[in-house]
């Protein structure tokens, strides 16, 4: 199963450099619709994403527009505390794109009351105001890849073998 994350003009590069992480390590494509509050070759950003630069499949758009013009036909999840349905509650299929809003704003309103069949939540206290970024991004693919029973990742680690030191 593949999954895609689409970060929406995000603004804290170690935020992005821990969803390249997780990214990397789950097969999970991502997407960066700008503008971005950072350089891509910022130093926190690549702090974050460590040396898994190379495990990344990224793809840029200048704008929204640009996104789904690109990427017609995709089934399109909308994140944010405000979404009526919980993450839980959706059954994820091969090449969905989770989009997440920028961390200061979330995703644009408009987005949400186009689509409330396809805005979903993470469930936390009424008192929050929403989880960090790229703890939500993780919590929602490792659902969607859970679903499909973790098709595409390793289920035992060769660290438990003593094979890789």
């Amino acid at each position: 199963m593949s999954v895609n994350i689409v970060l929406v003009e995000p603004e804290i590069p170690q935020n992005t450099g821990n969803i390249v992480r997780t990214c990397a390590a789950t097969g999970t494509r991502l997407h960066i619709v700008k503008p971005m509050g950072f350089q891509i070759d910022d130093k926190k950003l690549k702090r974050a994403g460590l040396d898994y630069w190379h495990f990344l499949n990224i793809q840029y758009y200048e704008n929204l527009d640009d996104f789904f013009e690109k990427n017609k036909g995709g089934r399109f999840f909308y994140l944010s505390s405000k979404a009526p349905t919980s993450y839980t509650e959706v059954s994820y299929q091969d090449n969905d794109f989770l989009l997440f809003g920028k961390e200061t704003k979330g995703l644009p309103e408009k987005l949400l009351i186009e689509h409330p069949e396809r805005a979903v939540r993470i469930p936390m206290i009424s008192s929050a105001r929403c989880l960090n970024l790229s703890n939500s991004a993780a919590i929602v693919v490792y659902e969607a890849l859970r679903q499909q029973n973790f098709a595409s990742l390793t289920k035992e680690s060769d660290y438990l073998y003593g094979i890789i030191d």
